[in-house]
């Protein structure tokens, strides 16, 4: 037996080794001793598992694999079902063994027979749970059968599908209510309620358009400006966000020992690093926490495209405004495979240099913080805040972003980095701007950067004192 374990198992099993091996001593017998019988049992020993082994690679069976996850999507540190069907297409072979294929994260790779003892109508069903600690977009497969003749000779093993991909996105973190929306009131419900429900005083009108249906017609405005007018309150029913993600691979990494491939050897792997991805989970949990509050959101990235254009997971790359469950839901997806953009090979010092040497530009050449991006803040002026959540940036590119403050209702930056001590200037620049800003490392409690932002002006005077003594600011 301990001879049979050294021996191929992709080829026979040890039944089919064992009639090999007799009929081979069977062959050398009957040449030692010219025995006729032992020829013909040696040549049927040795003959009968290659006939089986071919006849198995030329009549393989085939199967149909169906996949279902439920969740479709699942946040980190969550579980889904994943749901096998599989149903045989082609003709009957005998015992056969399968494997789902999973990425190492998940652990060992399920096994079953097939069919299974619950099979109806040729189908058999199978389930087992997955959970994963980061996100990421994962193959999940595919199967592969390793079935056998109908004499238990010899072996073969075949991927029966493709495999699917699951989706692991972000998971939110709850933050408490703060006074984010400043005019729009704290959660954005009460404005909206009031201008849901306008009065004659305080509705807005504008001209008629042909297709206006008559009952929006507004006759005291109408009268006022002897011109048909209509009402148009349905276009500031929606309180908005504006969200800026810094995602260049210079702003959240200080070196090579600072980024890491997040889904490990899975095939999968995204270029990102301890800061990015809390950079990611701030921009899941903001999202989650005013779209509760019936915000429509919007995403850029630092040059004012599309934040989600480079994510393999985004449903709709282009896409840079979102509302309503769908929205989130979109939302996550999108930020489930993002990663760090921009030249991979800057080291530390080389960025350093840069970050003096350039005004506004990025390592890549991309420009940044410019005019792409203020106008871009200034087609919905004033409609709500602004949340930038920043890598480590430059003064240069402090005092470029500065401005954009004036365009929101108000404006809040988040500068996550591994020495918060070290961006006191970066902090004055945005503050001098109008923006409330904050520094914190990949270590700061999510809830208690967030909770800054609802500080008095004199606790945030205080604050910005301790940054420019040296002081790191965590809270």
């Amino acid at each position: 037996m301990a001879l049979l374990d050294h021996l191929p198992r992709h080829l026979f099993t040890s039944r089919g080794w064992g009639l090999l091996a007799a009929g081979t001593l069977s062959l050398l017998c009957a040449q030692v001793m010219g025995r006729r019988d032992l020829l013909g049992l040696g040549v049927l020993l040795v003959v009968l598992p290659l006939i089986a082994l071919a006849g198995i690679r030329l009549v393989k069976p085939r199967f149909r694999v169906y996949r279902e996850f439920s969740p479709a999507t699942v946040e980190t540190a969550s579980a889904t079902t994943v749901r096998l069907a599989v149903a045989r297409t082609g003709p009957e072979a005998g015992r056969i063994i399968m494997e789902e294929r999973l990425p190492s994260r998940f652990g060992e790779s399920p096994a079953f027979r097939f069919p299974s003892r619950s099979a109806s109508g040729g189908t058999s069903r199978y389930e087992y749970r997955l959970r994963s600690g980061k996100r990421g977009q994962f193959t999940i497969g595919p199967v592969t059968a390793e079935f056998t003749d109908p004499f238990g000779l010899s072996l073969h093993r075949h991927t029966i599908d493709d495999g699917d991909t699951l989706t692991v996105t972000p998971a939110a973190v709850e933050l408490p209510v703060t006074g984010l929306a400043g005019a729009r009131g704290n959660d954005g419900i009460t404005a909206t309620r009031i201008r849901a429900n306008p009065s004659d005083d305080d509705v807005m009108t504008r001209e008629y358009r042909h297709g206006d249906p008559m009952r929006r017609v507004h006759w005291p405005a109408t009268a006022r400006h002897g011109a048909l007018m209509v009402r148009q309150e349905e276009s500031v029913t929606t309180p908005e966000a504006t969200i800026i993600l810094d995602q260049r691979f210079g702003a959240h990494s200080s070196g090579f020992g600072s980024v890491f491939s997040g889904s490990g050897d899975d095939g999968n792997d995204l270029v990102t690093s301890d800061t990015f991805e809390w950079a990611v989970t701030a921009a899941m949990s903001v999202s989650a926490h005013l779209s509760d509050r019936n915000y429509s959101l919007r995403f850029l990235d630092a040059a004012g495209d599309p934040a989600f254009h480079r994510s393999p997971s985004a449903p709709e790359p282009d896409c840079e405004e979102y509302s309503g469950a769908a929205g989130l839901q979109s939302i996550a997806e999108s930020l489930a495979a993002i990663q760090l953009s921009g030249p991979h090979h800057l080291r530390r010092e080389q960025h350093d240099a840069s970050l003096r040497e350039h005004s506004g530009g990025s390592e890549s050449g991309q420009s940044v913080f410019d005019d792409r991006l203020i106008d871009k803040l200034a087609a919905h002026r004033m409609r709500g805040p602004v949340l930038a959540v920043l890598g480590r940036i430059s003064l240069a590119e402090a005092r470029a972003l500065a401005p954009a403050a004036g365009y929101a209702a108000n404006a809040f930056a988040i500068v996550i980095t591994d020495r918060p001590a070290e961006s006191s200037e970066v902090l004055e620049a945005l503050r001098l701007g109008g923006w409330r800003a904050v520094s914190v490392d990949a270590a700061t409690s999510l809830p208690a950067a967030w909770t800054y932002f609802d500080e008095g002006d004199a606790t945030l005077a205080a604050a910005a004192a301790d940054v420019r003594r040296g002081a790191e600011v965590t809270r």
